[in-house]
């Protein structure tokens, strides 16, 4: 048996945590030194958690007990802490066993688990999070299954048993509660622990953005500086809270700053603090810290510079710094951070740098540049949009877009989120909370740093060797609108937040000025929507005439958008430009009332004061005030409308065809049936201030564009976005087939492993065993035969029947048939020892060109199927036509595996080239159906086995029935850690 000191210390068991209220914890294995930890641990905990967990009074452990609880092997005897601080506050320990429940090694793969936590700490969640963990290491060292006994009495530990989701079996014997769990994971499993990881870090920013009490440390005693810039905008923006001035320095007579408590230091102050704001220099960081965390902060924005963004030393620097805040429990926003706001009224908080708080609004904006920060909040607040909450995270050591995603999912004061981001430190974690956000709320993103291959300085993450172009189709895949600037961004963001989601492509057009109508029928087009014919109401057209144009338009069941173009009145009144921009404003803010809801989006040229009159809520003035707009009364009639018709359900998409259907004639729109949601699905908000249809509704913003080009293509963003949404509400499947042997597969690649193990780079499979593989997955490859003379060739042709191709399968001329490596259709002898000769004549010897022979294949498209590993987003399935259009013009199409039936179908369709495989010009169609098996079938390979890091099927010949695979290269390494599917635990650069 092996004894503990064989066993190295396992550093990769170490986790930081969120738990339930929002605190961070550390969870690590128990070692020999953490006798005295141990021993101070029991004593706190309260006799009656002892005899929970000992079925006896316990009220202290013997030197034998400490000696046991703190000496594992780590492999049969393992015992890990969470620990607050430095000192424990919960243990958990498993010891393997029997069949007859003594102690054992394996192969014995069952093993006895009991936890211990403080009743300081209960009820945070910290026996589950343990439990995901010991769990987790389990089954590492080869346990299957844990057995627990549990006092009847003890309902805590029974319910955290019972709601993990685990396959578990219960019975009753000697007066105690016997459990049995299997450690396999399950949906029901996994669904917990994400819902568990939801709440918790949901909760951390939480406390973050709506704090009791705000300590501003390092406050200037004069004005200017960081701190008191912070300090006046707290003040300045009414926070609700208590807020205190820190700074070491002041005089001792100092009582009060600004109108604020001033302390000397945190202890000075009587009652707890929330958040603190750090405004010190980098080298006084760490005390302040450690200050903060002995008050009992919850959390802290270190606006500070000089960390990563300096280099090496300072990436050191920030990496102590988040070890040493989470060591206290808190969470970090920054270093390097421009701030936080809330406008809620409720809190009204402004810790940051930006002089003016944005106006209360529906929009959640995030961050990762301070600069980019500020040009968001004055470009917003200049086109009159309106904020929930600002974060600008900076270097984002530890809090990051992936909590404000969990914090916005469920926040009822954001119905958008917009987001700049600079790196993704867990890209499959981002997309799949991005995934479920953007199910009931639109999320726009623009990412800067798409082409250097690195992250940018300060932001110390993995960095992904996936193209821009593969995350830009993998956020695509999560219903992330992503776009390529900060001012799309914000054109985006304004229609979203301020207009229903269109319920197809079909755009109206009006407005005063023909050649702005064709510009924006034109740009229409290029997008993809399908505009009506433009109508020109002349440059005479009153504010009445817009009114009465843009309720008629909206009340057509043929379109489901309006775009509005405006130039300046042309006329015989000589209307001041202002009032003429706030008369017409109002004229169409009040069209929108009395109209069924479908998004209008307004482009103007040299209208000053149009895009603030247009952003405001305010009620229009009486129309007495304005001659030119008509009562109510004068208005057309609404159409009648449904419930389908509200802001927040796109219902059916006409002109945006589903995978596999034909598109939707012009017009079926107007049969819309109403609809409530689905089970589990939550309804978006309602952005239009009042019930849809109701007279007497005030009128909702509308957002204006400078340029007809900008406003199309956030409107053409709000179409797709749409669709996608609708797509999900019937969420595809991932099948299952019955001729795959997962089990005689892992044989294979085990045994392919087992023979390059002195190879960390891992082993390229041979053709056979290639074949062999993807034969297990129900994939067949077209087997070649090997050609070393012509008479090889001829052999290998007779046995395999003509007619044949000849192929070279160098490495240089692998699959370049433009190089004269490849001859097809050769149909007897006598043809292939000419094209042999003919071959080697020109490109070199067998020995250098490496010839085969391989029936030919029924004609048709020639496609590339691939799936590579990428260590930061996982499994990635490829899928494009071979050649020029894959490799030259980039025309792929990519999913995260594993890939569902909906996302094969969308795949296939979702390439440039795609109408090549449905009939373009005439040709006759290939078989679909069978090359979304084949995808669906790759993905399920490497899915099922990670150790797979590469498959390359070229070319896949797709016929009018059926397909043929005739090339695979497939790669093994040792499995790459799979940071999505462990237990929760925070993320360490």
């Amino acid at each position: 048996m092996e004894t503990p000191s064989e066993h190295a210390y396992p550093g990769h068991w170490e986790a930081d945590v969120v738990l339930r209220d929002g605190g961070t914890a550390r969870i690590r294995p128990i070692t020999a030194a953490d006798a005295a930890r141990l021993v101070s641990f029991f004593e706190q905990v309260s006799d009656e958690s002892k005899y929970y967990r000992f079925f006896a009074p316990y009220p202290r452990l013997s030197d034998k007990d400490v000696h046991r609880f703190t000496h594992h092997d780590y492999v049969d005897r393992v015992g890990l802490a969470l620990t607050v601080g430095g000192e424990f506050v919960a243990t958990v320990r498993y010891d393997r066993i029997d069949a007859r429940g003594r102690p054992a090694s394996a192969p014995a793969d069952e093993a006895e688990v009991a936890f211990l936590v403080q009743d300081a700490h209960q009820g945070r969640g910290i026996a589950s999070v343990l439990l995901e963990h010991i769990a987790a290491v389990a089954r590492e060292r080869g346990i299957r299954r844990f057995a627990a006994e549990v006092l009847p009495a003890n309902n805590k530990m029974i319910k955290v048993f019972r709601d993990a989701g685990f396959t578990q079996r219960r019975s009753f014997e000697d007066g105690a509660v016997h459990l049995t769990l299997d450690l396999e994971p399950t949906d029901a499993s996994l669904a917990v622990q994400r819902g568990r990881e939801q709440r918790a870090e949901a909760r951390s920013v939480q406390r973050l953005l709506a704090p009791g009490s705000v300590a501003v440390i390092g406050t200037g005693r004069t004005p200017g500086g960081v701190g008191r810039t912070v300090l006046r905008n707290l003040t300045a923006g009414g926070f609700t809270g208590r807020t205190y001035a820190v700074n070491d320095a002041f005089a001792p007579d100092t009582r009060e700053l600004d109108g604020v408590p001033a302390v000397r230091s945190l202890a000075e102050i009587g009652g707890p603090v929330d958040l603190a704001i750090l405004a010190v220099p980098a080298r006084r960081v760490p005390e302040a810290v450690a200050r903060c965390g002995e008050h009992g902060v919850q959390g802290l924005v270190v606006l500070s510079a000089g960390y990563a963004e300096s280099g090496d030393e300072g990436r050191a620097r920030q990496r102590e710094l988040v070890r040493q805040v989470r060591s206290y429990g808190m969470r970090l926003i920054g270093p390097n951070a421009f701030g936080i706001i809330n406008t809620s009224p409720a809190v009204r908080l402004n810790a940051s740098l930006a002089p003016e708080p944005p106006a209360r609004g529906r929009i959640g904006l995030f961050t990762q540049s301070g600069s980019i920060g500020i040009a968001l909040l004055a470009g917003l607040h200049r086109r009159g949009a309106r904020l929930s909450t600002f974060i600008s995270a900076g270097n984002r050591a530890d809090v990051s877009g992936n909590d404000f995603l969990q914090y916005w999912y469920e926040d009822p004061d954001t119905d958008v989120v917009l987001m700049y981001l600079e790196s993704l430190g867990n890209p499959r974690k981002f997309t799949r909370l991005a995934r479920r956000t953007a199910a009931v709320k639109p999320v726009v993103a623009v990412k800067g740093a798409r082409h250097n291959g690195s992250a940018p300085p300060g932001h110390a993450v993995p960095v992904t060797r996936i193209p821009d172009a593969t995350v830009s189709a993998l956020l695509r895949q999560a219903g992330v609108i992503r776009v390529d600037t900060v001012t799309e961004l914000v054109d985006a963001g304004l229609l979203l937040a301020t207009q229903p989601l269109p319920a197809g492509p079909r755009v109206a057009i009006l407005g005063n000025s023909e050649s702005l109508g064709l510009l924006t029928y034109d740009a229409c087009l290029a997008e993809g929507l399908r505009p009506l014919p433009p109508r020109d109401l002349t440059t005479s057209a009153t504010p009445h005439d817009f009114r009465t144009a843009l309720a008629a338009a909206l009340s057509d069941p043929s379109c489901d958008a309006v775009v509005v173009t405006v130039i300046p009145h042309v006329g015989e009144s000589a209307t001041p430009l202002l009032t003429e921009a706030s008369t017409l404003a109002h004229a169409l803010r009040e069209a929108t009332t009395t109209a069924p809801p479908k998004p209008v989006a307004v482009v103007h040229v040299e209208l000053p004061g149009l895009p603030e009159s247009l952003s405001t809520t305010e009620p229009p003035p009486a129309p007495d005030d304005d001659p030119t707009v008509p009562t109510r009364t004068d208005a057309p009639t609404s159409a009648p409308e449904t419930e389908a018709g509200r802001p927040d359900d796109p219902g059916p998409a006409p002109g945006v065809p589903h995978a596999g259907s034909p598109d939707e004639a012009p017009g079926e729109a107007a049969g819309e049936v109403s609809r409530t949601p689905r089970p589990g699905e939550a309804p978006a908000p309602n952005r239009t201030g009042s019930a849809p249809g109701a007279g007497a509704a005030v009128p909702r913003a509308i957002p204006a564009y400078p340029a007809a080009e900008r406003a199309v293509r956030a409107l053409a963003e709000g179409v797709r976005y749409a669709a996608w949404r609708r797509g999900i509400a019937e969420p595809g499947k991932v099948p299952e087939y019955e001729n795959i042997d997962e089990a005689g597969a892992g044989a294979l690649i085990g045994r392919a492993l087992a023979g390059a193990a002195a190879d960390p780079r891992g082993v390229s499979l041979g053709d056979d065993e290639a074949g062999a593989l993807l034969g297990r997955y129900g994939i067949s490859v077209r087997p070649t035969l090997p050609a070393p003379g012509p008479d090889a060739a001829a052999t290998a042709a007779a046995r395999l029947g003509y007619p044949v191709a000849l192929k070279t399968t160098a490495p240089h001329l692998r699959h370049r048939a433009d190089l004269g490596g490849v001859r097809l259709d050769l149909g007897d002898e006598a043809q292939l020892r000419l094209a042999y000769g003919e071959l080697t004549d020109a490109l070199g010897t067998p020995a250098e060109l490496l010839p085969v022979v391989q029936s030919m294949a029924p004609r048709g498209v020639d496609t590339v199927v691939r799936a590579a590993i990428d260590p930061a987003a996982g499994a990635v399935l490829s899928f494009g036509l071979a050649g020029a259009a894959s490799e030259l013009l980039g025309d792929l199409a990519h999913r995260l595996v594993p890939v569902t039936d909906r996302d094969a179908a969308e795949q296939i369709r979702s390439i440039r080239a795609a109408p090549l495989l449905f009939g373009w010009r005439g040709s006759t169609p290939v078989d679909t159906p069978a090359l979304e098996e084949l995808l669906l079938r790759v993905s399920r390979l490497v899915d099922d086995h990670p150790e797979i890091v590469s498959v390359d099927l070229e070319p896949v010949v797709v016929a009018t029935h059926g397909l043929t695979v005739l090339g695979a290269t497939i790669r093994l390494a040792p499995p790459p850690p799979r940071n999505d599917f462990g237990p929760r635990h925070l993320p360490t650069y």
